[in-house]
């Protein structure tokens, strides 16, 4: 074999060991930063003798913000069933609690996270957490909260909330998260 013949045919197997390798997976943007009221003053650190409920410091909700939200509506997230984006009893009668405290605080701005189990390939998950979100997005928006209040924003498997891969964890990563973008004045 002569060396051009040689070199052409090392020229060829790196394009094909090139082509194979595997693309690093994309990073996804940070979540939305949780807001709070306008006006919030943030406790100073507690020592470790004296806790917030001690203290007085810390233990009141203020109207409009992330910790009112869920004390009010109970929570700040819904549940789905595996591989679904149906929202149950339970989804609907949170989600009505906390289209009731959106239509109290109008001004509120929220994005609706979705999340996803880890399985299924990361496509199919964050398509999935996507139709989780506008499930959501649309049972609010029927229930009279403004469509151009609530962003939607799918992180699939990404974000687990329980770490395990057992049907307890698995449970837990199914969901929507509401999350206060912009508070109450």
């Amino acid at each position: 074999m002569n060396r051009s013949a040689l070199n052409l045919a090392l020229a060829a197997a790196l394009v094909v060991t090139a082509a194979c390798s595997k693309k690093a997976k994309p990073n996804l943007p940070p979540p939305p930063p949780r807001a709070e009221a306008p006006g919030t003053v943030t406790p100073p650190p507690q020592s470790p003798t004296t806790s917030g409920a001690d203290s007085g410091v810390g233990t009141a909700n203020i109207p409009g913000s992330q910790s009112d939200f869920v004390a009010q509506a109970g929570s700040d997230r819904v549940l789905f069933g595996y591989d679904s984006y149906e929202l149950d009893e339970a989804a609907r009668a949170t989600l009505g609690k906390q289209s009731e405290w959106l239509a109290r605080y109008g001004n509120v701005k929220i994005s609706i996270e979705g999340h996803t189990d880890e399985r299924g390939t990361r496509e199919y998950n964050l398509a999935l957490g996507d139709r989780r979100a506008n499930a959501a997005k649309n049972f609010l928006a029927a229930q009279g909260v403004s469509a151009a209040r609530i962003a939607t924003i799918s992180y699939g498997k990404e974000r687990p909330e329980a770490e395990g891969s057992d049907e307890g964890a698995y449970a837990k990563n199914r969901r929507a998260v509401i999350v206060l973008v912009s508070g109450a004045k």
